[in-house]
């Protein structure tokens, strides 16, 4: 089955380098020399994904991207980092700063400018949240299409907090959207995991839920309520479960600790300002649909991560023949959806 509209990649990602970041840098460090042995983005977690998967695409500069949206059919790609996921761990917020913009210009001239096929997301320096503001409008006339938020930081506090105000005020005048997106493993009580598979599992969800249950409960969406945010990889099925979670939250003595909140949970995470993506063989995505917003759902291909590039041939052809979703809902997630949550121009 061949749909009649483009299809929207809404995350892909890039596999950045230093070497090529390091002639972006601006500052004091645009003159220092480059030690090949040191990373500029931290560690995400402690475990070895250097050798990959034999088979995995090792590169994924422009014209590799170009022919792998060839081979799957789609029309276009929202790009993330990699390596850049851990920017939250920085430790020094200048440097954070200075490799945000480092990675932003990087991606403007290495994919943005190579193809209109291929847009990205901005990295922000959520350590300096009046300088992730800069960042934002600085990016949007570059032609970015959204901000990044790292979901695991160092810094001891959610994006719930009023510190962060500054990055919404920005984001809604700017019609630019934002995305909470994992990675990293570190805070979040796995120490004792010996092996990647259970580290890999749950590194993404429980990242995702603590930011989500922050923003919610602390009234992000209420006090910026035209603010749009993706919280992406780590599925849909999350979704029904928290609402019902929270919604019997509220009915506790404790929803005072909520004061912003007015309406339930739920009502607030089906108005349309809380995106997320979907993987194409999830069981649960007609109930998702059923109890999120249907306009809210977008499909992420994820490449290169993980699998072999031909698995990824798999995933539109079996979405498009699964007999549980209606053809308008299909079209929403693959085509609809992503084109609002981002603005493209297709």
């Amino acid at each position: 089955m061949n749909p009649n509209y483009p299809i929207i990649d809404a995350d892909g990602h890039v596999l950045e380098k230093d070497r090529e970041l390091h002639d972006y840098l601006g500052g004091r460090y645009s003159k220092e020399p480059r030690f090949e042995t040191y990373a500029y983005f931290p560690s995400l977690d402690g475990w070895n994904r250097g050798t990959g998967v034999p088979g995995k695409d090792p590169e994924t500069p422009a014209p590799r991207w170009l022919q792998f949206l060839d081979e799957l059919g789609v029309h276009t790609t929202v790009l993330y980092p990699t390596g850049g996921l851990g920017l939250g761990l920085v430790q020094n917020p200048e440097w954070a700063c200075v490799l945000a913009r480092a990675y932003n210009s990087w991606i403007v001239d290495r994919f943005i400018k190579q193809s209109p096929r291929l847009q990205a997301v901005a990295l922000l320096p959520v350590h300096e949240p009046a300088e992730a503001a800069k960042e934002l409008e600085r990016v949007k006339s570059l032609g970015l299409v959204a901000g990044l938020l790292p979901a695991v930081t160092w810094l001891q506090k959610g994006y719930g907090h009023s510190d962060f105000d500054p990055i919404y005020e920005a984001a809604e005048r700017l019609d630019m959207p934002l995305t909470v997106h994992g990675a990293p493993s570190r805070g979040m009580g796995f120490d004792f995991f010996n092996k990647f598979l259970h580290v890999h599992t749950l590194e993404h969800p429980f990242a995702i839920l603590i930011q989500f249950t922050h923003m919610v409960f602390e009234g992000v969406f209420v006090r910026f309520p035209k603010l749009r945010v993706a919280f992406l990889e780590a599925g849909s099925g999350w979704l029904p479960y928290m609402m019902d979670r929270m919604d019997e939250e509220m009915e506790k003595p404790y929803r005072v600790q909520a004061p912003l909140l007015k309406q339930k949970p739920s009502e607030l995470i089906r108005n349309g300002q809380i995106w997320t993506t979907c993987e194409v063989e999830e069981k649960a995505l007609p109930q998702v649909l059923k109890q999120f917003n249907p306009k809210c759902l977008m499909w992420p291909s994820d490449y290169p991560h993980e699998r072999l590039p031909d698995m990824f041939k798999r995933d539109i052809p079996e979405f498009l023949e699964r007999d549980d979703l209606s053809e308008e809902a299909k079209k929403a997630i693959l085509h609809d959806n992503p084109i609002d949550f981002y603005r493209l121009k297709i």
